[in-house]
């Protein structure tokens, strides 16, 4: 459903990425009762991600068998959106298992590069982002689902086209509709011949790999 998406984050497995942004996008439509919730996902590079972060309440998640906490378990969904209302973000491994839950991410990076206009949910996850190998995840208060890869904004999901005016992506985006979901990823130019003769370490990483 989110091919546009999960061709930028080409490391990390496809199911486990389309059903965490399914589920960001649950979260943003549906919120819960009756009012809207916003929250943050981390996925991949746990370790560096724990390490940067910290519980803001004794973890809800501890302790519970690995099986029954990973993003495709239909049974988890709705614990997240319960949690999601609280506090924090979720650190999720790149298997797909949710490790954590209620964190407050601590990295700091020297260069982000965060629309303005967004909100401190956003600056966290390009943070976090840009000093380890994680992707951020941010679902906003707007219904709005935006991705961050390398300090970058990558990718966003506008829930209905009415509220096209809050997307921040700028420059040649490409766009690409599913259903009433629009999604709008930065349009990369096609490699030139001068560029075929760069050395790779001279081009930024694909999301999600080694530079």
């Amino acid at each position: 459903m989110f091919e546009s998406i999960l061709c930028q984050v080409t490391e990390y497995d496809a199911d486990v990425l389309e059903s965490l942004i399914g589920l960001a996008v649950e979260i943003a439509r549906e919120g819960r009762e009756g009012r809207r919730v916003g929250t943050l996902f981390t996925l991949g590079d746990e370790n560096a991600v724990l390490t940067r972060s910290r519980p803001l309440i004794l973890d809800p998640l501890l302790g519970h068998p690995e099986a029954s906490r990973h993003v495709t378990n239909l049974n988890l969904r709705g614990t997240i959106k319960e949690l999601a209302q609280l506090d924090g973000g979720f650190v999720v491994s790149r298997e797909g298992i949710v490790l954590s839950a209620c964190r407050y991410l601590d990295a700091v990076a020297a260069q982000v590069d965060v629309p303005l206009g967004l909100g401190s949910r956003h600056i966290a996850a390009a943070n976090m982002s840009a000093v380890t190998k994680a992707v951020g995840i941010v679902v906003s208060e707007s219904s709005v689902v935006r991705l961050f890869c390398h300090g970058q904004l990558v990718g966003e999901i506008i829930p209905e086209i009415w509220m096209m005016d809050h997307a921040h992506l700028r420059g040649t985006v490409k766009r690409e509709q599913v259903g009433e979901l629009t999604i709008l990823t930065p349009n990369l130019r096609p490699a030139s011949i001068a560029d075929e003769d760069e050395p790779q370490h001279d081009r930024p990483p694909i999301c999600g790999m080694e530079p």
